[in-house]
């Protein structure tokens, strides 16, 4: 399945003036990239899946009569005797059963990504913009001076990854103003205007740390990139 559009070919255009005004005083390079999400989590829709599984094992064990009975009175013939194998078939069953709900729930994106703890769809977004930036920008510059703006909206998660000549100049903590400025224009449902905010308040202090170099070019594209 595809995935979808936030932002129009408009607003694509917006965020790419705000990238160039915003290195015109600065020998930074500004990447941006707007994601739908950052990580599939089958592993954790399996793990609640499993979990489902289990716990019906479990209610299985403490209330046996309740199944068993129910499955004499929906499928088996009239005086049979409960054997081990027969025991432990409708364990199994009870387990697939639930575990295949619990993934086809799952597939309903909402419901998935609400299932996803906030410290797993944190790290996720994380690993993936250190893997874009490694990618995009890490040491493809002159000057090491590329800095990434990473968006990824179904975990509402945002990062900033800084290249060596700018991150040993300016402590992290420096970016909350961006980040800040950035969740400002989510919350009223502004993303283009979320990125524009990003990228000003990067350009500043950008401006202030790297300052704009006699002869200097830009080395990479100042488009957004959504994916």
């Amino acid at each position: 399945m595809a995935n979808p559009k936030y932002l129009t070919e408009a607003d694509h255009q917006r965020v790419s003036a705000a990238v160039a005004e915003a290195e015109l005083l600065s020998s930074g390079e500004i990447v941006t990239i707007l994601a739908d999400r950052s990580d599939g989590y089958t592993d954790v829709a399996l793990a609640w899946s499993a979990l489902v599984a289990l716990l019906a094992l479990a209610a299985l064990a403490i209330a046996p009569d309740f199944a068993m009975g129910l499955y004499d009175r929906l499928l088996a013939d009239w005086g049979h005797e409960w054997t081990p194998r027969m025991i432990l078939s409708l364990a199994l069953g009870v387990a697939t059963i639930k575990f295949a709900a619990m993934m086809l729930l799952q597939l309903w994106q909402p419901l998935k990504f609400f299932l996803v703890p906030a410290p797993i769809r944190t790290l996720r977004v994380h690993d993936r913009a250190q893997r874009a930036f490694r990618i995009g920008a890490e040491r493809r510059t002159t000057g090491r001076t590329g800095i990434l703006i990473y968006l990824s909206m179904r975990e509402h998660r945002a990062e900033i990854v800084a290249d060596e000549a700018i991150a040993t100049k300016v402590d992290p903590g420096v970016w909350g103003d961006a980040m800040s400025a950035m969740l400002a224009e989510l919350r009223q449902g502004r993303t283009a205007d979320a990125m524009i905010a990003a990228v000003g308040q990067v350009g500043a202090v950008l401006a202030a740390h790297v300052p704009r170099r006699e002869g200097d070019i830009n080395e990479l594209p100042d488009r957004l990139i959504e994916v």
